[in-house]
């Protein structure tokens, strides 16, 4: 992750926050076949200490994931910025991003604990789509819905190390900020933008 330490946020909930609202990330880990890396829809604890997701059957990761080492990282916006846009001209290009990793030992979790972590997952989402009525299992056909639950594999990651990086121009004065803002903003990203200007403020405890 990057090295400067201004782009390390110390609020202790903010990659907890980003992380649930994201929701989706990169499972990485090392197999015989060599480095693997699957995608999934995530589920953090209430205690931040575990992560779950599931993957299918099939997936070339699945199979060694049980016991492994796993780098999970969950991916914010992210925006090139333009030198062009600092006052100063003995500036460089950048990048902008949020990316928080988290590592640690999976292990498989039972046909119970995959189910209720594919409820939670569906009722999480189905309440932030606003559906109505929301949708649940039930109204599958259950020899179809226990096919389908058949053909994936649900992991659980303790975590033991958090890195977060959320690099929004917190090294650069305030009105910099806003200019940089104002470009990313123009060039179509205006989710990044919104972030700078929340979070970018954090400059001086980041």
């Amino acid at each position: 992750m990057h090295p400067n330490s201004a782009f390390r946020p110390r609020q202790d909930d903010l990659a907890e926050l980003l992380v649930r609202e994201i929701g989706f990330a990169a499972i990485f880990a090392s197999t015989p076949d060599g480095p693997r890396v699957a995608h999934a829809p995530v589920l953090l604890a209430a205690d931040r200490a575990t992560l779950q997701f599931h993957l299918a059957r099939g997936n070339a990761l699945t199979r060694h994931l049980d016991g492994a080492s796993a780098l999970v990282v969950v991916q914010g916006p992210d925006a090139y910025v333009s030198a062009s846009w600092y006052a100063d001209a003995d500036q460089v290009p950048t990048w902008n991003y949020v990316a928080i990793e988290m590592e640690g030992i999976a292990r498989k979790l039972d046909d119970a604990a995959l189910v209720a972590q594919l409820d939670t997952l569906s009722a999480r989402h189905e309440a932030r789509v606003d559906a109505h009525p929301p949708w649940t299992r039930d109204k599958m056909n259950p020899a179809l819905s226990s096919k389908m639950i058949g053909a994936i594999m649900g992991f659980e990651v303790r975590i033991t190390a958090w890195r977060p990086t959320i690099k929004l121009s917190q090294n650069k004065p305030a009105d910099e900020r806003e200019r940089v803002a104002k470009g990313v903003e123009a060039t179509g990203h205006g989710a990044l933008a919104r972030l700078m200007r929340h979070l970018g403020g954090d400059r001086e405890g980041a």
